[in-house]
């Protein structure tokens, strides 16, 4: 009689790689000399954290660089739309999104279009249609409605109540994304706000044009409005781009945009269109604000899944004053010491929220087997697709012990 052959041990799957800017060695969990595995001397320790604050100081810096590259950006929006809305007259907000939108579309749609398998653009909207539809929407009317308020309320207004995306933002972050934030990044918050109030009493002193504010009711309205639509449209962008990618994203706005812009530039605006007095230098300031507004939407995905929507929106704080600064030598501004002091605060306040890492809650199970790492194994669904490591969002990372997780 054969004897039956002894079962074979059950197979665990390897465990899931950290995300690309994890950093898995930190300054707190270095090999003391004497434990187990490496054993480290105290000048190779010393070596290695040295090393180590300098990688993460150096990624802190470049993540502030990238947030003024963006507000860079949005300073060439402005003084372009400045430039057609006061010397030319030509006052055309949707026409300016459609020309953005279409830029999309050609650039990043197209490409989806002659993809393959599920990554083609008709596989994506039989799958998700709606949801770009409304994302689409969102984000159109949330540029209209903040340039339209400039023609009700004053200046002073639009800066501060702007600043209202960043709350909508941390809470949709909060309970969507589930981003956890530490005391340091809700103190780096109120800084850059400080210092967004030092720039908008630095305008009341020098008597900066603040506009006609016929009707301040609906202008802050319309403010408060384009600022939760603008949280609402970043917060969703950077839960695609960390999900799915910044090419099926960008192409469906190029899509949806170019639909609903067309629609409401057909509707509201063809008056204004052909009111414009075309010439060479009226074309050449519609190229170079879609040329800044492609730049953007093309850069602010790869700057969000390297940071955060929240980090972003503080990054763009500063667009406002490149914007004075240009304006000291276009418009012949007065200039005040307390614009400086405005800059240098909003980018304090940058440095604290990347100085340390925001990092998103786990699945309940997962956290219980991190929280009990004796305890039995957990099986999850297949369907479930839990990541049992703790993943941060900003860039000075730390790490915390895995769990004995196994995946069906």
């Amino acid at each position: 009689m054969i004897p039956p052959e002894p079962p074979q041990p059950q197979l665990q799957p390897p465990p899931p790689p950290a995300p690309p800017n994890h950093v898995v060695t930190t300054i707190e969990n270095l090999p003391a000399e004497g434990s187990g595995g490496v054993s480290l001397s105290a000048s190779s320790r010393a070596s290695m954290r040295q090393r180590i604050r300098k990688v993460l100081n150096r990624e802190m810096l470049i993540s502030v660089a990238l947030g003024q590259v963006l507000s860079l950006l949005v300073c060439g929006i402005g003084l372009t739309s400045k430039y057609l809305a006061e010397d030319f007259h030509a006052n055309t907000p949707v026409f300016q999104s459609f020309l953005n939108y279409i830029l999309l579309f050609l650039v990043y749609t197209t490409t989806l279009a002659v993809r393959q398998g599920e990554e083609n653009l008709l596989a994506i909207l039989r799958r998700r249609w709606w949801k770009y539809m409304i994302l689409g929407l969102i984000d159109l009317e949330a540029n209209y409605l903040v340039v339209k308020a400039y023609q009700y309320t004053t200046l002073t207004s639009v800066q501060l109540l702007d600043c209202f995306v960043i709350p909508v933002v941390i809470l949709l972050s909060w309970f969507f994304l589930l981003i956890r934030y530490k005391a340091v990044h809700f103190i780096g918050i109120i800084v850059c706000i400080l210092g967004m109030g030092c720039m908008v009493g630095a305008d009341v002193l020098v008597g900066r044009h603040q506009g006609a504010g016929e009707n301040k009711l609906v202008g802050d309205l319309l403010v408060l409005g384009g600022a939760t639509l603008y949280g609402i449209s970043n917060v969703w962008e950077e839960s695609i781009i960390r999900t799915l990618s910044r090419v099926e994203f960008l192409g469906m706005i190029g899509l949806f945009g170019a639909f609903f812009s067309g629609i409401q530039l057909a509707i509201m605006e063809h008056k204004e269109l052909l009111k414009v007095p075309w010439d060479w230098q009226i074309g050449l300031l519609y190229v170079g604000f879609s040329a800044c507004m492609f730049g953007l939407y093309s850069f602010m995905p790869v700057v969000i899944k390297k940071t955060s929507a929240t980090s972003v929106n503080l990054s763009l704080l500063t667009a406002d004053l490149y914007s004075l600064f240009c304006g000291l030598f276009l418009f012949h501004y007065k200039f005040s010491g307390l614009y400086l002091l405005s800059f240098f605060t909003i980018l304090i306040g940058l440095v604290l929220y990347s100085s340390t890492s925001t990092y998103i809650a786990q699945d309940p199970r997962v956290y219980k087997q991190f929280r009990n790492p004796s305890g039995p194994v957990v099986d999850l669904p297949s369907t479930a697709q839990v990541e049992p490591s703790v993943t941060y969002t900003s860039l000075g990372q730390e790490t915390e012990e895995e769990p004995h997780v196994r995946v069906a």
